[in-house]
């Protein structure tokens, strides 16, 4: 295979957060960019959602082959970071795989214990099981206390009975790391987490809920499905504390994808200003566009800041990173749709045509705004964290960061309570 075009300066993340990087980092930001330039970047973009399933499987391949979803076993969020930005630039839907795969197996790695960490999650990480992970319903989006789907206590097993939307990786995945409620009178202190396989008696996907950028999307349920209690994530009624504490921890990976699809757009929109003419010269020479693509550098180099920042915090040690990760996320999510947004108007009507990247880039930055945490409920968390006396930079006590990654082990990281997004 033909050698890679030199990356752009403005694709290289590692160079603007090298002060929360080491070495090993920047070794494995340019191992994967060779890795998603050379295999996934020829991959041919999917156009339909069958397509799109199908894909999704031959990456979850390459990318557990490569050993690039190993970082997750670990909790080395720097490192998911620079993967996830680099999958978010070069190939959306493989973003989106590693996404599902981390989403997946982070509760089980945390709260799951030896059996299902050898059952499920290793091998989701090394590409021999596809994850989904199922909190949202109908009626409970961003408010779990609303969750309806009910998981009752049957001698040694758990009988469910409920529905699911909105599933990433419905009907694809191999098993679910499913959130229902075991005590509808505690609300949200009444979620249990358990996985759930894909075959299990009683599971039925509904079918698929089609994207304007194709994504394995859908609705599942649960019409008596039983599941024996080993299967069960944590203690009863902790699923909210193991749900919480995943999505502290892979926000920031979220914010990370964001800055890979702001720095494609950035890319691609000062490629074009530089080779298109329009009076006499290059756009590039119209201090109208210079204003645009300044704007569009800052935005994504500050994004990376408070996302790297994020990781750094987590690596080093900190117990609690519920703030940083949801500035970072807030942040780095609204500041690509600008610049998507930007690169578009840049572009002009090449910008709008369906085989544009930016075109496409445009339809998949836009979920990263809702996923994981809208921003609205990403504000509040800030807010409050405000309001109730914590300043920025001192989220939630732990020790202060090392230069190292710790060698904690995923079962003996302490599970965070739950955080002040519950009230929401």
């Amino acid at each position: 295979m033909s050698s890679s075009p030199p990356l752009p300066s403005t694709s290289q993340p590692w160079v603007t957060a090298d002060a929360f990087l080491e070495g090993r980092h920047r070794s494995f930001g340019e191992r994967s960019t060779r890795f998603a330039t050379e295999t996934l970047r020829p991959l041919a973009h999917p156009g339909s959602d069958e397509e799109a399933r199908n894909q999704a499987r031959r990456i979850l391949t390459l990318l557990g082959d490569g050993g690039w979803l190993d970082p997750i076993e670990v909790l080395d969020l720097r490192s998911v970071c620079l993967l996830r930005e680099t999958l978010g630039r070069e190939w959306p839907l493989a973003d989106a795989v590693c996404a599902l795969q981390a989403l997946g197996t982070t509760p089980i790695l945390l709260r799951g214990g030896k059996r299902l960490t050898e059952a499920w999650a290793r091998p989701a990480l090394r590409g021999r099981a596809m994850a989904g992970f199922a909190m949202t319903e109908e009626d409970a989006g961003s408010d779990v206390a609303a969750i309806a789907t009910r998981a009752r206590k049957v001698g040694d097993e758990y009988v469910l009975d409920g529905e699911k939307t909105f599933i990433s990786n419905a009907g694809i995945a191999d098993f679910y790391t499913v959130f229902a409620s075991t005590d509808p009178d505690a609300g949200r202190k009444g979620l249990t987490c358990l996985v759930v396989p894909a075959d299990a008696p009683g599971f039925e996907y509904l079918g698929p809920l089609r994207l304007s950028e194709p994504h394995p999307l859908g609705r599942i349920a649960f019409r008596e499905c039983r599941i024996p209690q080993e299967n069960r994530v944590g203690g009863e009624g902790e699923g909210l504390k193991v749900g919480l504490a995943t999505l502290d921890r892979l926000r920031p990976s979220v914010a990370a994808a964001a800055c890979g699809m702001a720095a494609r757009a950035l890319d691609e929109a000062l490629g074009h200003a530089s080779r298109r003419r329009q009076f006499g010269r290059a756009l590039s020479d119209f201090q109208l566009v210079q204003d645009k693509l300044a704007r569009m550098a800052t935005e994504l180099e500050a994004a990376r800041l408070l996302t790297y920042r994020a990781a750094w915090l987590h690596d080093g040690g900190r117990e609690r990173i519920t703030l940083e990760a949801s500035q970072a996320k807030a942040y780095a999510t609204e500041a690509a749709q600008r610049v998507v947004d930007q690169a578009v108007q840049v572009l002009g009507g090449r910008g709008v045509l369906e085989d544009s990247p930016v075109d496409r880039l445009y339809r998949a930055v836009r979920a990263l705004r809702i996923y994981e945490g809208t921003t609205e409920i990403q504000h509040l968390i800030i807010a409050r964290h405000l309001l109730e006396g914590q300043p920025p930079g001192n989220s939630g006590g732990g020790s202060e960061p090392r230069d190292q990654v710790g060698k904690r082990r995923p079962d003996q990281v302490k599970s965070e309570p739950p955080d002040q997004e519950e009230r929401s």
